[in-house]
């Protein structure tokens, strides 16, 4: 979680760009930038590159199975850490533009009464619902699960009878299981 001091620092600055700068003052304050267009075409062919290599390898699913995503997710950090150690790419107080000595971070520490508090409140709210309206809305997204039918009205129905998270998450991975990363060196 980010400190008081450090949240604030963040709204401020969003606050200068909006309101100083006048970057709210246009609907496109880079329009026209032939370097920002640039970017945009090399980043868009990329995208459509991945795109279609992943479609030949037989979809997104098939990708996420086979390791694909996870080994390009790998690769990609992998490479982003080799060059701010190598000073190839610039990472503001990290490898350039850093301050001598350690600076205190302050970081924000979760009083264990909160959640104990949150715990106490769950326990309330499944006391205080209706248990049967409950288990139909799970059983009907159960059903739901097992066609081609939009799965949103289901759980949105869970929701409003006071079905948590978790029963929710439960009750789809009843019909679909759990996803288990395959892990690829």
């Amino acid at each position: 979680m980010p400190s008081e001091q450090s949240a604030l620092l963040a709204l401020r600055t969003q606050q200068v760009v909006g309101h100083e700068i006048g970057v709210t003052d246009t609907v496109d304050p880079l329009a026209g930038s032939y370097y920002i267009e640039s970017l945009t075409d090399h980043i868009e062919e990329e995208v459509l590159g991945y795109i279609a290599h992943i479609d030949q390898i037989g979809g997104a699913v098939e990708a996420i199975e086979n390791g694909f995503i996870q080994q390009e997710i790998q690769a990609s950090a992998y490479q982003y850490q080799k060059e701010i150690e190598a000073q190839k790419r610039v990472v503001v107080g990290v490898n350039s533009f850093t301050t001598s000595g350690e600076q205190p971070v302050d970081l924000l520490k979760m009083d264990p009464a909160t959640s104990r508090r949150q715990v106490e409140r769950l326990k309330e709210v499944r006391l205080s619902r209706d248990q049967g309206e409950v288990a139909s809305a799970l059983q009907d997204l159960r059903k739901a699960a097992q066609s081609d039918d939009n799965l949103m009205p289901y759980i949105l129905t869970a929701v409003k009878a006071y079905a948590t998270l978790g029963e929710i998450c439960g009750a789809l991975k009843d019909i679909f299981g759990e996803y288990q990363q395959q892990i690829t060196m």
